[in-house]
């Protein structure tokens, strides 16, 4: 088996991780938002490539919907992240990558996205939920 092979498909799942890692440091009362706006952007990001002409508008229109409930609802991120994976994939199908340069750059962020969504879909939990067997640290009782 060619292990350089893999590295197209193993890569942006360590990308979808690094990410949910960064994320997962932001602290809790700003992590959902920052998220929603990132939907919001993932949203836009075929506009001026053009590759599925005026279908890129609803498109957008829908996730700007998706990351405004996602103000409020981590489901909604995951949505949008998995909304964002379907677009993904008919762009790489249709053969106008996310990067003009780099041909399987769609398919790569299909790949990366539903790791990010698996995270939002579990709430977005931060990093000492996310490492198995690892409590959160305490909070002291002020008196």
């Amino acid at each position: 088996m060619n292990l350089a092979g893999l590295l197209p498909y193993v890569m942006p799942i360590g990308i979808g991780l690094l990410v949910v890692l960064l994320l997962s440091l932001v602290p809790d009362p700003h992590r959902r938002p920052l998220n929603a706006l990132g939907i919001a952007g993932a949203g836009g990001v075929y506009f001026s490539g053009g590759g599925l002409d005026a279908w890129e508008l609803p498109f957008g229109a829908l996730m700007l919907y998706v990351a405004y409930r996602g103000l409020t609802s981590w489901t909604f991120i995951g949505i949008g992240w998995l909304l964002h994976t379907a677009w993904d994939v008919v762009h790489h199908l249709k053969g106008n990558p996310i990067l003009p340069f780099a041909h399987d750059s769609s398919l790569g962020c299909a790949i990366c996205d539903p790791v990010i969504a698996l995270w939002c879909l579990r709430g977005g939990p931060p990093l000492h939920d996310l490492v198995p067997g690892r409590r959160a640290p305490r909070q002291r009782a002020v008196t």
